[in-house]
């Protein structure tokens, strides 16, 4: 049997799809109750599809013990979105001075490579890692994306966008990868051309304040390419559940000495992530 698609928890009959949503229904109401769809594929039209109910006062309790992060690996992407099991695409943060002036606008119309929105990646990047760095069984019981987790918690407090999760069982750990609902897909597509400009500023930003290594400067005047990324992959504890989630982050926050307009890296970098 082919090593890694033993591993492949996208393959195989020992799959069980489901999908969990949480939407509103005709009258712009959210549904509180678990929601059912028909349909023939199960990542479009889950056969069994359920809501998690955005009542607040479901959710005042204790928060159960979550134990801090433990990084477990990285993975970088390149300007052609290719998986590479190192740190190459790592950045280092650069303070700006006390009165920047940065041109946000600057290389939209001609140094901006922009990822295709069309292309959905699911888990495959997180899944590489896994094959490329787990040769026993995996030890957790959910793997994802940080960002759909941040989807989950946010859920009672988020009233503008609703979202669809589908989760895939495979020899005990669930795979929770989001599906991009009619809604998303149709805001998407028809962004105003302000507002892809608005989404370039971040990266711009990022770009004044990212260097390439603790002895380099950020070059706001190369190409802005949204392909490129560096993930980390951390490990952690939400009661008595194992988790094994990445997510994407644009620096390591360093020391910087002033006097001498030098920048070094800690003993023990922070990994920082703008928001």
């Amino acid at each position: 049997m082919d090593h890694r698609r033993s591993h492949n928890p996208n393959s195989g009959q020992q799959n069980r799809h489901s999908a969990h949503k949480r939407r509103r229904d005709d009258t712009g109401r959210r549904p509180n109750h678990h929601q059912s769809q028909s349909g023939s594929t199960p990542w479009q039209n889950p056969l069994c599809s359920r809501g998690l109910s955005t009542r607040r006062e479901l959710y005042e309790r204790d928060f159960p013990v979550y134990k801090q992060p433990v990084e477990v690996g990285c993975f970088s992407l390149d300007s052609e979105r290719r998986f590479f099991n190192d740190s190459r695409q790592l950045r280092y943060y650069a303070e700006p001075d006390r009165n920047p002036h940065f041109d946000l606008k600057d290389g939209y119309k001609d140094r901006y490579v922009k990822r295709d929105e069309n292309l959905k990646e699911k888990l495959d990047h997180i899944l590489r890692w896994i094959l490329a760095n787990r040769s026993n069984a995996l030890d957790v019981d959910f793997v994802t994306w940080r960002g759909h987790l941040t989807k989950l918690l946010t859920t009672p407090y988020e009233a503008r966008e609703g979202w669809l999760l589908a989760v895939t069982r495979f020899r005990g750990t669930l795979y929770i990868s989001e599906v991009e609902t009619e809604a998303s897909r149709r805001e998407r597509e028809n962004r105003t051309e302000r507002h892809a400009e608005m989404m370039y500023w971040g990266y711009k930003f990022e770009q004044y304040t990212c260097a390439d290594n603790v002895h380099s400067l950020p070059d706001p005047g190369g190409v802005v390419n949204t392909n490129e990324g560096f993930c980390t992959v951390v490990q952690t504890r939400l009661s008595d559940h194992r988790l094994l989630f990445s997510g994407e982050v644009q620096s390591h926050l360093h020391a910087i000495n002033n006097s001498s307009k030098m920048y070094q890296s800690t003993a023990k970098p922070i990994l920082s992530i703008f928001m």
